[in-house]
């Protein structure tokens, strides 16, 4: 196909999809002319994958091309979610102004906080992975506003997320190809966040109005 015949099929700009063939995201086309290449389906998924990762995922051009390279070199399905995962923007609380040493004991209590809950639940993440440090700075910053989870109130949260990984990921499942994963995982890491948090929000709507309409026996209990 011709480059406005790949426009027309992923909704991407003649002008965008010559700018990602600049910046090397997208790979040439066979060339017919010395001005003209021909396009195949191969181009329609990657464009996709660049078009959820730049407009779904919020990421760079620079960040686009660093997760297409680790996709392409993923030799596995959980290679090319991990490359997702690491590479979208990671909730991370504000950081308090506080001295050095003042931060260096905060950072110290949350991240053994952090350390004990993943011990406890035996969920598989390293230090170094950009999730756990966003976990670290946000309970960082409740504890400085002393708001802080309860013992147990972590653990409780974190198993009805266990729940919702589960479920996001069998999203996934049946999906070998790389590329198509990856652009199932922007969707899911991406869009279905927001879904999940603003279902959230509405369980706590409701609940708000039947505790003020004085009906908290039946707010608190299951259905």
């Amino acid at each position: 196909m011709k480059i406005s015949e790949l426009s027309r099929r992923t909704g991407v700009p003649v002008a965008s999809i010559k700018y990602f063939l600049r910046q090397e995201l997208l790979p040439a086309g066979r060339a017919t002319a010395a001005t003209l290449a021909e396009y195949g389906d191969e181009h329609v998924q990657r464009l996709r994958l660049i078009k959820a990762l730049t407009a779904l995922g919020g990421l760079s051009i620079a960040a686009t091309r660093n997760v297409l390279a680790a996709i392409d070199q993923a030799d596995s399905s959980e290679g090319a979610l991990g490359a997702v995962s690491y590479a979208l923007p990671v909730p991370v609380a504000a950081q308090s102004a506080a001295g050095d040493e003042e931060e260096a004991e905060a950072d110290a209590t949350a991240g053994a906080e952090v350390a004990e809950l993943l011990a406890a639940l035996d969920w598989q993440a390293p230090g170094t992975s950009p999730h756990v440090q966003g976990l670290t700075s946000a309970l960082k910053e409740l504890r400085r506003l002393d708001a802080r989870y309860a013992p147990g109130e972590l653990a409780a949260y974190a198993r009805l997320a266990e729940s919702v990984a589960r479920l996001d990921l069998e999203r996934a499942a049946g999906v070998d190809d790389p590329v198509a994963l990856a652009e199932r995982a922007v969707i899911v890491f991406a869009i279905c966040a927001p879904v999940f948090e603003l279902l959230r929000r509405l369980a706590q709507e409701d609940q708000v109005r039947r505790r003020a309409a004085g009906d908290g026996a039946e707010a608190a209990s299951p259905r």
